[in-house]
């Protein structure tokens, strides 16, 4: 009699948990079927109806256990094997699901339902294999893809979800990682495997010290964590380097500090974010040591790792100017100012596009073959030299061909040296106010030029001498001038 009174309190509480189960209030229904299984340990139904309110309130592994604990009560319990299988299906053990489908199946052959919970455990053993292939390629975008559709049916796999994670940080989408191993944290604070990826994420964002502690905490949580340790290691060794490199740097020992960066970049190949920046810090050290062309390689390698490097389009530019690839350094210049529009920014592409620009014009000083810092008397020295060497009737004899050429130089000549002779047109040429206007592309009469420099009226001769002296008669006397084709002063 106190057996029988117990199981219709049993069904009392039964009854009552399926009143809360149908107004869809959970946690009451919890309750009410907990106090019936209390009374009546070995009623299969009541495990069952528990698991059920279980699952609607996310708590997969206990409805897992409660249905399992009701087949094992009454193997023929066809709802407690299908609900068995659908926590094995969200849990992301499709294997384990398929045996309890296929239980299934065996009590109710025509079941439509069960086809396609089959279908779905099948899809989700697929997506596994093609994400294990995948990551094997380094596809990480497909192992993404695999999973997303795999958590489709299996929405509470954490193992789905830190695979996930993991790809994303290796894709570089950080804030999306992150959230994952976040959420999976949140429900399972101890899971090595998300905190694994919360240091991932850490450690590619250059964040070393912060993702040392979380590589620790998971090794702490899962002590043979193989990838957290080897990115313990490879955090600590790359953190070492780079600030062996940094010293090396600041006490001016650049060839030790090139060295060290260069060591650096070997640690890790993964490391985006680091090693752009231990590119940009090997190009600062490069441009130190004038190795300008390895110092621009850098800088790219360091932007094709990150698009968004200001500081290493602003160290290739600079890299650009000093090696005069102007139109190389305005592009680099332009790039920065659309992404940070500062006053030194527009100066910095301002200053490329006059340098540019001059670059375009004749240089008068290779014209005349004189350094930029030359005297008004080297400049003066350099006209002489030149406008003798190719005055048209030292040419006379020459093809057409050649005095054409020969003319045009003696042009140039005297258009530079009216230039740079001159102290005023001299300092707009050198700051490029030259180009903003054209008062001083006028048009130049190169003999007049010659006829005042040489003083006086007077005639030329260039011929009647074994060595072509250049000679220049005066009103009064010859003026002696240093041959241009041999040693002798005539």
């Amino acid at each position: 009699p106190k057996r029988h009174s117990h199981r219709l309190e049993a069904e009392g509480f039964k009854e009552q948990g399926n009143v809360y189960y149908v107004k869809k209030d959970y946690a009451e229904a919890f309750n009410f079927y907990t106090k019936a299984i209390d009374l009546c340990p070995k009623n299969a139904s009541y495990y069952g109806n528990r698991a059920a309110t279980l699952m609607m309130l996310s708590r997969y592994r206990e409805a897992l256990e409660d249905s399992q604990q009701a087949v094992r009560l009454d193997d023929t319990f066809m709802k407690g094997h299908m609900r068995e299988g659908k926590c094995h299906l969200l849990l992301g053990n499709a294997m384990a699901a398929t045996r309890c489908f296929q239980k299934v199946q065996e009590l109710e052959p025509e079941s439509s339902q069960v086809q396609q919970e089959l279908k779905n455990a099948e899809s989700i053993l697929e997506f596994e294999r093609l994400a294990e292939i995948s990551f094997e390629k380094r596809d990480f975008r497909m192992v993404v893809f695999c999973m997303d559709r795999a958590l489709e049916s299996a929405s509470a796999c954490h193992r789905f979800k830190v695979l996930k994670a993991e790809c994303l940080a290796l894709l570089g989408r950080y804030p999306e990682a992150q959230s994952v191993a976040s959420d999976i944290l949140r429900m399972d604070s101890t899971n090595g495997d998300a905190l694994y990826v919360r240091g991932l994420c850490l450690y590619y964002e250059d964040c070393i010290d912060k993702a040392v502690q979380f590589f620790v905490q998971a090794l702490r949580m899962a002590p043979d964590h193989e990838k957290a340790r080897l990115a313990c290691r490879n955090a600590k060794a790359l953190k070492a380097k780079k600030e062996e490199g940094n010293k090396a740097f600041k006490e001016g020992s650049f060839e030790e500090a090139y060295d060290l960066y260069s060591e650096a970049l070997t640690i890790d190949p993964n490391n985006i974010k680091t090693n752009a920046k231990l590119y940009c810090n090997r190009a600062t050290v490069g441009s130190k040591l004038n190795k300008l062309e390895q110092a621009i390689e850098d800088c790219t390698k360091a932007i094709k790792l990150d698009e968004t490097y200001i500081k290493a389009y602003l160290r290739r530019a600079q890299c650009y100017m000093d090696t005069e690839q102007y139109e190389e350094a305005v592009r680099d210049y332009e790039k920065v100012y659309q992404t940070e529009k500062t006053k030194e920014h527009k100066n910095l592409l301002k200053n490329a596009q006059l340098e540019l620009k001059k670059s375009k014009r004749k240089d008068y000083y290779k014209v005349l073959g004189v350094d930029k810092n030359a005297t008004e008397d080297e400049i003066k020295k350099a006209y002489r030299k030149r406008a003798l060497m190719h005055h048209p009737d030292r040419h006379s004899g020459a093809s057409a061909e050649v005095q054409k050429e020969e003319e045009k130089k003696f042009k140039e000549v005297g258009e530079a040296f009216t230039v740079l002779s001159d102290p005023k047109k001299k300092s707009r040429y050198d700051s490029g106010h030259d180009l903003e206007d054209d008062d001083m592309n006028m048009d130049f009469d190169a003999n007049n030029i010659f006829k005042a420099f040489f003083g006086g009226p007077g005639g030329f001769s260039f011929e009647g001498n074994s060595c072509k002296a250049a000679l220049l008669f005066t009103s009064h006397n010859y003026l002696l001038i240093p041959c241009s084709d041999c040693t002798i002063n005539h």
